[in-house]
């Protein structure tokens, strides 16, 4: 039972819209330094409101942790025969 519970509540802690240092880091599945050198490196968004506790935008870690994005095969052949065709068609 308790086992559940705390399932539960890590459950829960995740759809909190804001989230604490400790939390953030869970949350992107990084360790605590190595997040602390995002935040210290301005690479990663987040609030300091009194200048020392760290805050997340949990909307905000998920747009930093899908940026990025990587093409898939297909996708980068069809904007290579785009780009063929398009080049085709300005020689004429």
């Amino acid at each position: 039972m308790e086992r559940v519970n705390k399932t539960i509540e890590k459950l829960l802690e995740q759809l909190k819209p804001v989230l604490n240092f400790e939390e953030g880091c869970q949350y992107c599945g990084i360790a605590q330094s190595s997040m602390y050198k995002h935040t210290s490196a301005n690479r990663i968004p987040h609030y300091k409101p009194e200048g020392k506790l760290i805050y997340f935008k949990r909307e905000e870690l998920d747009e930093w942790m899908l940026r990025n994005r990587q093409s898939t095969l297909d996708e980068m052949q069809q904007k290579a025969t785009s780009i063929s065709f398009n080049n085709k068609m300005r020689k004429r």
